[in-house]
């Protein structure tokens, strides 16, 4: 009997009967919670990058050393040149080809980049942009690539794949050797004001100058990791670049009139500036409060009424730099500053037609060292010796020199919102010297890794330059409209940037409001400041990845924000929180139980009717929703009866238990008359009628129009 026992309840258990259990199956669930842990999504850490987000004891990257020729022929308006590239594989890897990046091929004849972009036939146009569309031959730029040869002139074999080039190699590059070949190439020169693009000349036809910004003008290597191997993503012409450091060695032929900035060190001053420029040079080097004018307007108008004949040649030595740029002109007015950061000198430079001025002359070179001064402070030392705006018209980024907009009237005024926008294009494009030239993400894969990290400490530098400068991007009430937008039209900020539909919120405006939550509401400028600082500093010239980036925050704050990151980044959910019902008690003793006893007061509003024997204190139970999918902290304020006012913050970790709702008791000396959600606007909350008890729509109308207009 014992045994049969046994057995029976053996089979009751396994079939799930025992104990009054019915038969039907009980379906499990994975764990959906918002607060579980990243470590599906996250790359498993190894020697190379380690879980703390830095680089690991067998970390490593390739070098990629450059020696250039270039000759600018401003007649034709082409590049030509002539490098000679040392190719360092300092991977673990045995490497049979090197890939190249040859940018300029989006704007060649045959591109394929104007194919992939849908098109219409309008309804009506303008002639001038018909005959452009319509009955104009496509540009011919892209590389003319003349020879890939080896270093005794012998040839290469090598593909090309319209903006990559596969040089295939005769022997397999070893582990820790290198390999140097040469390619020589030309090509025409777009005009970026009328044909756009991240570099280019523009036109006076006035005076038949050109002004140069010239980017992207050489073949370069891609990126090879242990992430990615070869980053030979075609470029679009969207996102921008992934790009291994190196010393570039460059010499650029100009013609013997033009003035000319570029990456690295000029190594031969006196042979390109004149004895007056030396001398005021020399001062504006020691000059740290305002701008020193090395060529004047007036000398520079003198100069372009006519087109030197001869040339001369710039020589310039950049070390350990992503990429190497230049900007050049007949017609640009020089000023510089020196900038003291942590007892170094850095000058501040800017270059810039008579276009331009006063509204150059008046801001730009000021908004460099302003960048450079707050940038140094929440991230590392400005580690170059200086740091270039020129008047390119666009806004655009290489190491050491920047293209940026902003032009006065014809009688040299200028409105604050011209100002304003090319103060913050400046700073903007200044700090990409952070992020990505120094931390050094790959921009193909992650735009956000770099225009939002430095969209976040851009507001930072803009509030440091003027107090009341209008912020447009970071501050959470400029996102709401995006994020509560169409959700079709809204991708993740881990996206890439060829494949998001609003590319400013995705890239720049989303992640730039993240960080400033995690700064402002969650994390506090102490941790923040130095978990970020030690993410900059960790990757300074290295290759982060988000992953680096999420677990670095983390290590260094002592604060889990994987719930952070998988709803600000990893999603598209909108941040509502709301005000369901509030239950109001006062407090009695029941002498016969000999306890406090709860008594509810079930009257509208807020107001509680105590009887003289109820205990001093207020009791109120707030219920507060969440119809929006993002879990964020709950930022109540509460309003007594005599005016005063105490906002209290209850962590995110608030709905850990329950995603939709929550309730929390609260119990006050004083009464409460009012209690109001998100009262500063710090989350990005996107429904604020729900924010308030008693509801008062109005009320909540008028605070978001407050807060817009601040």
């Amino acid at each position: 009997m014992i045994k049969t026992r046994r057995l029976v309840l053996g089979i009751l258990f396994l079939t799930g009967t025992a104990f009054g259990q019915n038969t039907t199956t009980k379906q499990g669930h994975t764990n959906q919670n918002k607060f579980k842990q990243l470590k599906e999504l996250l790359p498993t850490p190894n020697l190379q990058r380690t879980a703390s987000g830095a680089p690991g004891i067998k970390y490593t990257q390739q070098k990629v050393d450059y020696t250039m020729d270039i000759i600018l022929d401003d007649e034709n308006t082409r590049i030509y040149g002539n490098e000679t590239i040392t190719y360092h594989n300092n991977s673990d890897d045995t490497l049979a080809y090197l890939w190249v990046q040859l940018d300029q091929n989006m704007r060649a004849a045959d591109s394929k980049s104007p194919d992939i972009q849908p098109s219409s036939i309008p309804k009506n146009t303008s002639k001038k942009r018909f005959n452009k569309t319509y009955m104009t031959a496509p540009f011919d730029g892209g590389f003319k690539i003349e020879s890939v040869l080896n270093i005794d002139d012998t040839a290469i074999s090598y593909t090309i794949n319209q903006t990559m080039m596969r040089v295939n190699l005769a022997e397999p590059l070893a582990s820790g050797a290198k390999f140097e070949f040469k390619i020589k190439w030309w090509y025409n020169i777009n005009n970026h004001r009328t044909d756009g693009g991240r570099s280019g000349y523009e036109h006076f036809s006035k005076d038949g100058n050109n002004n140069y910004v010239i980017a992207q003008f050489y073949p370069r290597l891609c990126v090879y990791d242990n992430v990615e191997g070869w980053q030979n993503d075609q470029f679009w012409g969207r996102s921008e670049f992934a790009l291994e450091f190196g010393d570039f060695t460059v010499q650029i032929t100009t013609p013997e009139d033009h003035m000319l900035g570029a990456t690295g060190v000029l190594l031969n001053e006196t042979e390109v500036f004149t004895k007056k420029e030396l001398k005021r040079l020399k001062v504006a080097k020691k000059t740290f409060d305002n701008p020193v004018l090395i060529r004047t307007q007036e000398e520079a108008e003198e100069i372009e009424k006519k087109k030197a004949t001869k040339t001369k040649t710039w020589k310039f030595y950049a070390e350990n730099v992503r990429d190497y740029a230049f900007a050049t002109s007949r017609k640009f007015i020089w000023d510089a500053m020196a900038v003291a950061i942590n007892g170094k000198t850095v000058m501040a430079y800017s270059l810039y037609s008579k276009e331009a001025n006063p509204l150059y002359g008046d801001h730009s070179t000021r908004a460099v060292a302003q960048t450079l001064k707050t940038y140094s402070k929440y991230t590392f030392d400005y580690p170059y010796h200086k740091a270039i705006s020129v008047d390119g018209q666009m806004g655009m980024e290489y190491p050491q020199i920047c293209f940026n907009p902003g032009r006065p009237d014809a009688d040299g005024s200028y409105s604050d919102r011209v100002k304003y926008r090319m103060i913050k294009v400046t700073i903007h494009e200044v700090g990409h010297n952070f992020f990505p030239m120094i931390v050094n993400s790959d921009e193909r894969q992650w735009t956000w890794m770099d225009e939002g990290l430095n969209s976040y400490v851009e507001m930072l530098a803009e509030l440091a330059y003027d107090k009341d400068f209008p912020v447009t991007r970071g501050y959470p009430k400029n996102i709401v409209g995006y994020m509560a937008g169409d959700q079709s039209k809204i991708a993740p900020i881990m996206s890439k940037g060829d494949h998001v539909y609003e590319f400013g919120n995705n890239a720049y405006g989303k992640p730039a409001t993240a960080l400033w939550i995690l700064r402002e509401t969650i994390m506090g400028k102490e941790l923040f400041d130095h978990a970020f600082r030690t993410y900059s500093q960790r990757w300074m010239f290295k290759h982060p990845t988000p992953a680096d980036f999420f677990r670095t925050m983390e290590d260094a704050s002592g604060i889990d924000l994987d719930w952070f990151w998988r709803g600000w980044f990893y999603s598209t959910e909108v941040n509502d929180i709301g005000i369901e019902s509030v239950r109001k008690f006062y407090a009695t003793e029941d002498t016969e139980k000999k306890a406090i006893v709860f008594i509810e007061d079930t009257t509208e509003g807020l107001n509680i009717t105590k009887p003289d024997t109820a205990e001093s204190k207020y009791f109120y139970e707030i219920t507060f929703n969440k119809p929006g999918g993002l879990v964020m902290p709950i930022i109540a304020e509460y309003t007594y009866a005599d005016g005063s006012k105490e906002k209290k913050t209850y962590p995110a970790q608030i709905w850990r238990y329950n995603d939709k709702q929550v309730t929390k008791a609260v119990h006050s000396e004083k009464q409460i008359t009012k209690i109001v959600l998100d009262p500063d606007l710090e989350t990005a909350d996107v429904d604020l009628s729900n924010n308030s008890f008693p509801k008062d729509k109005k009320d909540a109308f008028s605070r978001f129009k407050t807060k817009m207009k601040n």
